[in-house]
């Protein structure tokens, strides 16, 4: 029996022993819902009510979600008692899109889901969104009876077979990451196979993820396309896919989502999975991550290392981007609340600082920085940048400019007094003044290699709510 041949029937028995070892997991329920809407005004609908099949990849003592952090919350509630059973905050992609200009002219509608264990009896599934105070309030609410005559429980033959990647123990125990690949013929799910694995190692030498590896278990797998590599619409790219991821979101040549979520969840479903990255089979730079729904990275790329852990760490604990010169799809500025994302900060009360055990007593807030130089260079360098793709140059034109402007940075910021201490530091999620990051460098921020302090606690604290 061949090595790929033996490692697919070890899938098949892994996951048929999970669901042995998890008797008494219960179901899993999926709720597939669209959100419409544009920039003022928003509506939900019920799409249909699934039972997946594989079951709850959940600890079943931890289902409420203490980490506050999202634009969205699930609540399921028990429909006669209103006991909560059961929590998960998000964030969404109708609510980045909601921030476009297009927004601002045109209505959409996205498909979105939720997941949760079944219940024994008829739930009330809620979904909140922060409101002006910044807390969660009832948005849509729908009455779902999980053993109703139109809920969904049949599904077609998995389109694709799990592959282990790590399996440290139960999925009721673990954290549960798959890696979906897209834009991989059948000849190349051999070189998807490697690449999820070798982009998973990588992921387990990054702090804190790398003293937390026994805490995750991680699948592969890839549906095969007819061409390799996803659309880029920017360059007249098109391939079908069945995920439909596709580069050029919202305007942004550089970020890469899929929009079509039942796709996503449909496939998904025949792996036990919380937490999903989707590598696309393309050289091209590029990414994107979502709380709570998903992450995507451009698996060829010279930065692949660089993009599946910083669009992993917005997907898997909700950490904002900390960088502010690049040009983004979304509108910034109005009025400055204080951000929920764990590792931003608008410094309303610099006494209550969010991270403030981490700062060391004397340090200033706001913290200075090389912050005048790091612009002037960064304004060259994104002029570089945007001159690079118009005139279509090879990809290692631009490996190389963000390897020097890594470079320069390092240097820049080796010479600061604070280069190392966490503080306040302005210049975070977007916005050049107003928004502060907790040190100078960080995963998030650049395209250097760990997290800093605050970020890491965040991953800690996710990690924690879904493993023992």
């Amino acid at each position: 029996m061949s090595t790929t041949a033996f490692r697919r029937l070890f899938a098949a028995a892994a996951i048929s022993a999970a669901g042995l070892a998890a008797a008494a997991q219960p179901a899993t329920v999926r709720v597939d819902y669209i959100h419409s809407g544009n920039a003022l005004n928003e509506s939900y609908a019920m799409e249909r009510v699934v039972i997946e099949p594989l079951p709850w990849p959940g600890d079943m003592k931890r289902t409420i979600d203490t980490t506050n952090r999202g634009t969205n919350k699930v609540e399921v509630a028990d429909a006669k008692t209103g006991e909560v059973l059961y929590t998960r905050t998000f964030s969404t992609v109708f609510g980045e899109w909601r921030t476009t200009e297009e927004a601002g002219k045109a209505s959409r509608a996205f498909g979105e889901s939720v997941r949760f264990p079944k219940p024994d009896r008829p739930v009330k599934v809620r979904i909140l969104k922060r409101d002006e105070r910044n807390e969660f309030s009832v948005v849509w609410s729908a009455e779902v009876d999980t053993d109703g005559l139109d809920v969904v429980r049949k599904q077609a033959p998995a389109p694709a077979k799990p592959i282990p990647i790590r399996v440290s123990g139960p999925s009721e125990n673990k954290v549960d990451l798959l890696i979906l690949g897209d834009g991989y013929t059948a000849a190349e799910m051999g070189k998807f196979e490697q690449t999820a694995k070798r982009l998973a190692d990588y992921l387990f030498t990054v702090s804190p993820f790398k003293e937390r590896a026994n805490d995750f278990n991680v699948w592969g797998m890839a549906v095969p396309t007819q061409e390799s590599g996803i659309s880029r619409p920017s360059t007249k790219t098109h391939h079908a896919s069945s995920l439909g991821t596709r580069y050029d979101i919202f305007g942004s040549e550089r970020y890469v989502l899929t929009t079509d979520n039942r796709a996503l969840r449909d496939i998904a479903q025949y792996a036990p999975y919380e937490f999903i990255e989707i590598l696309v089979n393309n050289d091209t730079y590029g990414g994107g991550g979502i709380y709570g729904q998903f992450s995507t990275a451009a698996a060829n790329n010279d930065w692949a290392n660089y993009l599946f852990v910083h669009e992993f760490g917005h997907h898997f604990a909700g950490l904002a981007d900390e960088y502010y010169t690049s040009p983004v799809a979304y509108a910034t500025g109005g009025a400055r609340m204080e951000p929920w994302e764990p590792n931003v900060t608008a410094l309303l009360d610099p006494s209550k600082l969010k991270w403030k055990k981490h700062v060391h007593a004397g340090t200033p807030l706001p913290t200075p920085w090389p912050k005048k130089e790091y612009e002037s260079h960064s304004r060259d360098y994104q002029a570089m940048r945007a001159k690079l793709r118009k005139e279509n140059r090879p990809e290692s034109d631009m490996s190389k400019l963000f390897n020097d402007d890594l470079a320069w940075t390092n240097l820049l910021f080796s010479k600061s007094p604070n280069t190392r201490g966490v503080g306040a530091f302005e210049g975070a999620n977007y916005e050049a003044t107003g928004y502060y990051r907790p040190q100078m460098q960080c995963l998030m921020f650049d395209r250097s290699e760990a997290f800093c302090s605050v970020c890491a606690e965040a991953v800690s604290e996710t990690i924690d709510l879904y493993s023992r």
